[in-house]
């Protein structure tokens, strides 16, 4: 390994010891099972934004987002990043401070349970069947975290895909069964920070790299579509191809709707020490949203426009695309010792969207099945601190589970997470906007929401979508329908 190396590996192995001693650091502070999942209901406002949105925004935003910019134009990553930071404000708009202060009143810590102390479901089947939803979605948008990060260092470093993402799958385990919600959201919220500090400097890098921000536009429009917000670049035929129209443009867009059943986000709502700071967190989370995802797909535009200097290969394919960040910390750490710890720090930010995404899921997941499912459901007693140990073991299994999905590299980032968020946004968004403002939902209306949102993200996406046309729209949109449907219908 010689020294450029040396340092970029030595940057990331600090940055992941400096994770997991945070999750060190807050284990003694578990006294129970509410500590564990949710905080004890004492995160500071700025701590809660940043973590939320850094849960949210995983790796996607510094791969995904990128190489659909860098691959195909601005339009699809556009129009999702615009459903996404509406849907963020009104997420933090409508439901923050209802679910914070209900929540409360009804001492719930999970989203399974509040579900089910919400319709005084006693024998907790509501909490069951969400729990269920949980681990089904949570598994492989987890498995798409530790892809990411064994791309990240198979492709810089040549490290084996497998050992790479496995190695990383363990320290995520290791911090979040640790340290449990406050280890969780403090490194979400200093990861938010690496991320920022990430797209940044690879912006600034690249539109130096490739001449200046006149060079980067005149690259993209010597591509048919690349800039259109109505059509994409095929960089098969290498000519433009219609988006879809009016219909695709609202079915990317109801990416925001996704928000309302976020699990990981919506504890972070119910984890605030004082919900008067709600409004400062909302105003600090959607300007950074917005800020993050406009620069992460305008990264894709200038990483194009420095593979066409000859600085980089070109990417010709999607899994290769979502690399263009990784590309471009390597073409940093080539000028000298400063610039590879730079690098390294680059690339901390993806682990770093990474990791901020996946522990958030394993941690929600598994208090669904220690809390949810095992103690609520099946009545199960527990005291809190075989609670604590039933929790971290199921941390364990769902991160083994996401260490299987994620085998395929190949595997797109973005298409997973996609499909996972449509599942949560289908089955939960909707119950959750009716159990706050509906006073008529009902538990048969609630079970049967969340069953046919969940059902119908399957049935769109592998029976209806394939027939294309019309029929081809983002299964998020369909599916938060049909469950607003059966809420109030039943």
């Amino acid at each position: 390994m010689g020294t450029i190396e040396f340092c970029i590996m030595t940057t990331i192995i600090v940055y992941l010891l400096g994770m997991l001693a945070i999750g060190f650091m807050y284990s003694k502070n578990n006294g129970d099972s509410t500590d564990f999942y949710l905080g004890g209901r004492k995160m500071g406002p700025l701590v809660t934004a940043m973590s939320a949105e850094a849960s949210d925004m995983s790796s996607w935003l510094l791969l995904g987002l990128p190489g659909l910019g860098y691959l195909t134009g601005i339009c699809e990553p556009f129009w999702t990043a615009l459903g996404l930071g509406v849907g963020t404000y009104l997420n933090w708009l409508f439901v923050s401070k209802r679910l914070r202060r209900y929540s409360e009143q009804i001492d719930a810590y999970t989203i399974p349970q509040f579900f089910s102390k919400r319709f005084h479901d006693d024998k907790n089947r509501l909490s069951a069947i969400a729990a269920l939803v949980i681990i089904i979605f949570f598994v492989p948008y987890t498995a798409s975290g530790f892809s990411a990060c064994g791309k990240l260092f198979n492709s810089l470093f040549g490290v084996n895909y497998t050992v790479a993402m496995v190695a990383s799958a363990l320290i995520i385990t290791g911090y979040t069964i640790t340290g449990g919600f406050k280890a969780v959201s403090t490194t979400d919220f200093i990861q938010s920070i690496v991320m920022t500090l990430a797209l940044c400097i690879v912006l600034l890098f690249g539109v130096e790299t490739a001449g200046g921000w006149d060079s980067v536009i005149d690259n993209a429009k010597a591509l048919p579509g690349h800039l259109s917000l109505t059509q994409g670049f095929n960089p098969e035929t290498g000519k433009a191809v219609s988006y879809g129209g009016v219909i695709a443009i609202i079915s990317t867009l109801a990416w925001g709707l996704g928000y309302f059943g976020m699990p990981h986000i919506l504890l972070r709502f119910m984890a605030i020490k004082d919900e008067a700071k709600l409004k400062l967190s909302r105003r600090v989370a959607t300007v950074w949203v917005f800020i993050a995802m406009t620069a992460a797909v305008i990264i894709g535009m200038v990483g194009l426009a420095v593979s066409k200097t000859g600085h980089l290969d070109y990417l010709d394919t999607p899994a290769k695309a979502e690399t263009i960040i990784v590309k471009m910390a390597d073409l940093i750490s080539k000028h000298g010792i400063v610039f590879a710890v730079i690098a390294g720090l680059i690339l901390a930010g993806i682990l770093a969207a990474t990791m901020s995404t996946a522990d958030s899921q394993m941690l929600a997941a598994a208090s669904s099945v220690s809390e949810n499912i095992i103690v609520e459901y099946f009545g199960i007693k527990l005291d809190d601190k075989k609670k604590l140990m039933v929790a971290r073991v199921s941390i364990i299994v769902i991160a083994a589970l996401g260490v299987a999905f994620a085998l395929d590299p190949n595997s797109s980032v973005f298409r997973i997470v996609s499909f996972a968020w449509a599942g949560f946004g289908g089955a939960f968004g909707p119950l959750m906007l009716c159990s706050l403002f509906w006073k008529r939902t009902t538990k048969a209306g609630a079970i049967a929401g969340m069953v046919s949102g969940g059902a119908m993200i399957f049935i769109w996406k592998f029976l209806i979508k394939p027939i294309g046309g019309v029929f081809g729209i983002y299964e998020l949109l369909p599916a938060f329908i049909v469950s607003f449907i059966f809420i109030v219908a039943v």
